[in-house]
């Protein structure tokens, strides 16, 4: 039978099934199906095919339905267990417990442990064997009690009840207010009428005026409530200062616009220029700084505050600027007659030109720099001789500098180094004294004539660096080695040329050598320590120790000390 014959005959049974004339179907407890039950809900979930008929899958299974028993197990967080005298093997080592370890303590970390002091300091964690499934592990609400939102409840009771206990206070006391108002309002028209009154038209004035709305606010008499508009209906609204998207940024939330609608047109001249300039203009900076001088007053100890109290705020704040400037003054005074200098302070001394710093006068130049029309503005001149007048045109019509020889040189004093003297003097004529006339090459062959020719040959050697004459004095023993070791604070008399200790004794320096290592790694035994003490107070420091300590220091600063070479020599890449 093929599989369209089959479904043939399955879809004509449960067609015969629905319409009564056919035997319904049973299911594995022998109970019979609904044939009206739709596909989609009698058919099981793949997860939970049996391969039999039946509903299993849509009723409870009992096995795992323990939800009232999931709402009074859970764990109890209050509970606590043993609680141990002594450190127990397995216990945490912080805290002494037994239940978890170290890394999952939730206690105090401590310096000792459990494990080192002995001594248990929480009880031992209780673990509930609760069976939960994956709805009930995050669930937020298991767990909770809910006898705890009484509280909450009646919180919220007694807070409408004192809401209502204010409210009827203030009722009874409106009440009679108005039935005092009432009586007075009485007395005051039975008077009226038997005498009469003549201020009857400035009270009915008196009674509209406190009728009418004030400008900008919107007051109810009757209900005593104050709306505030933002901006008179009159006024132009600040949005429509500048439609162009791009101008200033309008917040509507608090209809205000902080900078100027027309960034083109001053401030003054403008209708609306923005808050901000309305926040910088008239009194806006002296309320500022009073407000600034509350705080600090206030942050010393005194009893300030602009809004309680703006009147004695503002009488100290003047008091303290005149304070302030009166310092300020004595200061300045009193660093004058100590110092002097009181009259650059004027600008009487000061030329003109440099005090202004512009003026009106009409200058013309060619495109050359050749003035045409006007007058050369007047160019500020020094005390020095380079900055004449004469030399303040020829800088600016060849814009070089200008250097003025005295004594009729033709070089500056210190163009020239005379070796015979060590002294600067002038390269044309080898003068080295400063106010000297120059003479040109007969001072230079008088300067050559005053010295020898041995002299002169002496000085046309070339100098020797200092490190060779230095070298020089070793080799002739002239060199103070020892006092120079000395001034360098060296114990041991150290020098850097190894030729000035004289002839060594090689065993003697290979044990020198040794022992000065260990000294470094701080391996001498106490023997040799005093020993050496001895040597070094008793001035007893041989040319062996000197050498070793020069060898070791030498070894040290040897930055390729610790590499390794190859068979060839070569360091490694």
């Amino acid at each position: 039978m093929s599989a369209r014959e089959e479904m043939r005959k399955k879809r004509e049974l449960e067609e015969a099934r629905k319409a009564g004339t056919a035997p319904a179907e049973l299911d594995e407890d022998g109970k019979p199906i609904n044939p009206h039950i739709p596909q989609y809900i009698s058919q099981a979930p793949w997860y939970m095919d049996t391969g039999k008929p039946g509903l299993a899958h849509q009723r409870l299974n009992k096995e795992y339905d323990n939800s009232a028993d999931k709402l009074s197990k859970w764990y109890d967080r209050s509970a606590k267990g043993f609680k141990a005298q002594r450190f127990r093997k397995g216990a945490c080592d912080n805290c002494g417990a037994m239940g978890h370890s170290k890394k999952d303590c939730v206690e105090r970390p401590r310096k000792r442990g459990a494990n080192k002091t002995n001594y248990v300091t929480q009880s031992d964690d209780i673990v509930h064997d609760i069976a939960t499934d994956f709805d009930a592990k995050r669930d937020r609400w298991n767990g909770y009690d809910p006898s705890t939102h009484r509280r909450v409840v009646e919180e919220y009771d007694a807070v409408e009840q004192e809401r209502r206990r204010l409210q009827e206070d203030e009722l009874d006391k409106q009440n009679s207010v108005s039935a005092a108002k009432k009586v007075v309002d009485a007395t005051k028209q039975k008077i009226k009428d038997e005498f009469g009154s003549s201020d009857e038209e400035d009270e009915d004035d008196e009674k509209y005026a406190d009728n009418a709305d004030a400008v900008g606010q919107n007051v109810d008499a009757n209900n005593r409530m104050t709306v505030r508009n933002l901006r008179i209906r009159e006024d132009t609204a600040k949005y429509l200062m500048n439609l162009d998207l791009e101008s200033a940024h309008y917040d509507p939330k608090t209809r205000s616009m902080r900078e100027a609608p027309h960034a083109d047109v001053k401030p003054e001249d403008s209708a609306f220029a923005g808050e901000n300039f309305l926040r910088d203009s008239g009194d806006a900076a002296g309320i500022q700084n009073t407000q600034l001088f509350a705080w600090q007053s206030a942050g010393r100890g005194h009893d300030m505050h602009v809004q309680a109290n703006p009147t004695a705020t503002e009488m100290a704040h003047g008091a303290f600027k005149v304070k302030k400037d009166e310092i300020k003054d004595t200061q300045k005074n009193s660093m004058l007659s100590r110092y002097g200098g009181e009259e650059y302070l004027t600008p009487s001394h000061i030329p003109k030109e440099i005090r202004q710093g512009q003026n009106e006068d009409y200058v013309e130049y060619s495109r050359s720099g050749q003035l045409i029309k006007g007058k050369e503005r007047a160019v500020a001149k020094s005390k020095y001789e380079e900055d004449g007048e004469l030399a303040q045109i020829d800088r600016f019509l060849a814009n070089s500098i200008i250097t003025v020889f005295p004594g009729n040189h033709t070089a500056v004093f210190g163009s020239w180094f005379s070796i015979q003297v060590k002294s600067w003097g002038y390269a044309c004529c080898h003068s080295t004294i400063y106010t000297s006339y120059c003479q040109g090459e007969a001072g230079k062959a008088a300067a050559q004539s005053t010295f020898s020719r041995h002299e002169i040959e002496a000085a046309s050697k070339p100098q020797k660096s200092l490190a060779e004459q230095h070298k020089d004095k070793i080799a002739s023993g002239t060199a103070d080695l020892k006092g120079r070791a000395e001034r360098e604070g060296n114990k041991y008399g150290f020098t850097k040329d190894p030729k000035a200790l004289g002839d060594l004794d090689k065993d003697k320096l290979k044990l020198a050598v040794d022992r000065e290592r260990r000294r470094k790694t701080n391996n001498l035994t106490r023997e040799e320590l005093e020993e050496e003490a001895t040597k070094v107070d008793s001035g007893k420091v041989t040319a062996e120790d000197i050498e070793a300590q020069r060898l070791v220091k030498l070894d040290e600063d040897d930055p390729l000390r610790n590499v390794n070479l190859d068979a060839n020599g070569v360091l490694p890449l």
